[in-house]
């Protein structure tokens, strides 16, 4: 489970409305962890109609810098290097409706 998605950036970020978690950087799956980085592995089941992808990027959101609005801080740090970021999603064996998601985390976002 390895698709692509379009990171929005720039003005069309902080438009009103609804924006996916995988749009908004955290979903990489090109992404290479480095040596530094902490990985985790999350059991996921999606909600009915939840594309596993879009899970596994929520996780990776709301576990790191994600916010359901956008603030004024948003801008003061670098968020890209911050970010969560899910990288790969497998389906459990045996387990229908439920994913590993793989999710990298820069040390630096642990005190």
């Amino acid at each position: 489970m390895q698709e692509k998605s379009q990171t929005v950036t720039g003005k069309d970020r902080y438009k009103s409305g609804v924006m996916e978690y995988k749009k908004m950087g955290y979903w990489e799956p090109d992404y290479v962890p480095k040596e530094t980085d902490v990985i985790c592995c999350f059991r996921i089941t999606p909600q009915d109609g939840v594309d596993p992808i879009e899970a596994a990027a929520a996780v990776a959101g709301e576990s790191s810098t994600a916010t359901w609005t956008v603030v004024w801080t948003d801008r003061l740090t670098a968020a890209e290097k911050y970010r969560a970021k899910a990288y790969q999603v497998d389906a459990v064996p045996n387990a229908e409706g439920s994913y590993f998601a793989y999710i990298a985390y820069d040390i630096d976002l642990f005190e």
